[in-house]
């Protein structure tokens, strides 16, 4: 079953490619973002728009609300069934995003324990909030701690365990290099100051979008996420930083977001990658379909 990745750190254009891709190919796009699952995160998560799919079906989007579990093990188990039943529909399935934890575990064949019991343990963690839980785990592994809701307790104390009884990472254990599709992966890169530099003036865009009353929309409704762009003004309603403080906080995290995408794609998958710096759109279509076509994919 044939299965079409396009991966890359954010900001460098994968939608666009998506849905070029996906209107020449005859497919459908799947959602490989862990945050887009959510309601009300459309700003500071730089969620699809209807119009920007031009009819082009996409899958796992807004359809959760903020305060709702989602692991890695749901994204996989959800990925899967949609990878089914576009095939089915005879359409070409295309994950398209920048998780990619989340990515490699619908691909390869991750196993996941389900409702452990491990009483002892989590007895231990009883008095700690989920914040604080999720930055012990974000300390040791912060891979990990990026792929687990904050709300996730469950998951996160089941990594801090791991690390603590094998001294090793849950992020890091190895699982079946089996690959379960005929998948290719597209990725995308840019040279860094230019893709800083168009995620600086992303973030600009955000706040002139409307990103303040999106996180102030939330704050009045009680919900939180830990995610970039919401963090950061979580601290400015509640008057600990500026705004300014909190945008160019905003800008550094997604930087080093990217950085850590990138690094992730290059390490950990057999990533295909076009180089987007100087190309138009329309040239890294072309150039993604040369590419589909010498491995003969399409």
């Amino acid at each position: 079953m044939k299965v079409l990745v396009i991966v890359g750190p954010t900001g460098v254009g994968k939608t666009s490619l998506s849905i070029k891709l996906a209107k020449i190919l005859n497919g459908e796009i799947i959602s490989g973002d862990s945050v887009q699952v959510y309601k009300d995160l459309d700003i500071g998560s730089a969620k699809i728009t209807k119009a920007e799919m031009d009819g082009v079906e996409h899958h796992l989007i807004d359809f959760l609300e903020v305060d709702e579990e989602y692991s890695v093990a749901t994204f996989q188990k959800e990925v899967r069934e949609k990878i089914e039943e576009i095939y089915k529909k005879g359409k070409l399935p295309i994950i398209c995003g920048g998780t990619g934890l989340y990515i490699k575990a619908v691909l390869r064949k991750y196993e996941f324990e389900e409702n452990l019991k491990r009483d002892d343990f989590i007895k231990k963690y009883d008095s700690l909030d989920n914040e604080i839980l999720h930055n012990l785990l974000k300390e040791v592994d912060p891979v990990s701690a990026e792929s687990f809701h904050f709300n996730n307790r469950v998951r996160i104390i089941r990594a801090l365990e791991y690390y603590e009884k094998s001294g090793k990472l849950i992020s890091e254990r190895k699982n079946s290099d089996i690959e379960l599709y005929n998948s290719v992966i597209i990725g995308l890169r840019m040279e860094r100051t230019k893709l800083y530099a168009r995620i600086n003036k992303r973030v600009d865009e955000m706040i002139s979008e409307g990103l303040v009353k999106e996180v102030e929309n939330l704050v009045s409704k009680r919900k939180y996420i830990n995610a970039i762009g919401y963090n950061e003004l979580f601290k400015y309603i509640d008057k600990k930083i500026s705004l300014d403080d909190a945008i160019e906080l905003i800008k550094q995290n997604t930087r080093r977001f990217a950085k850590r995408q990138f690094t992730w794609f290059n390490n950990q998958m057999n990533t295909n990658w076009i180089d987007v710096d100087e190309l138009s759109k329309e040239e890294i279509v072309k150039n993604s379909l040369n590419l589909l076509k010498e491995i003969d994919f399409i």
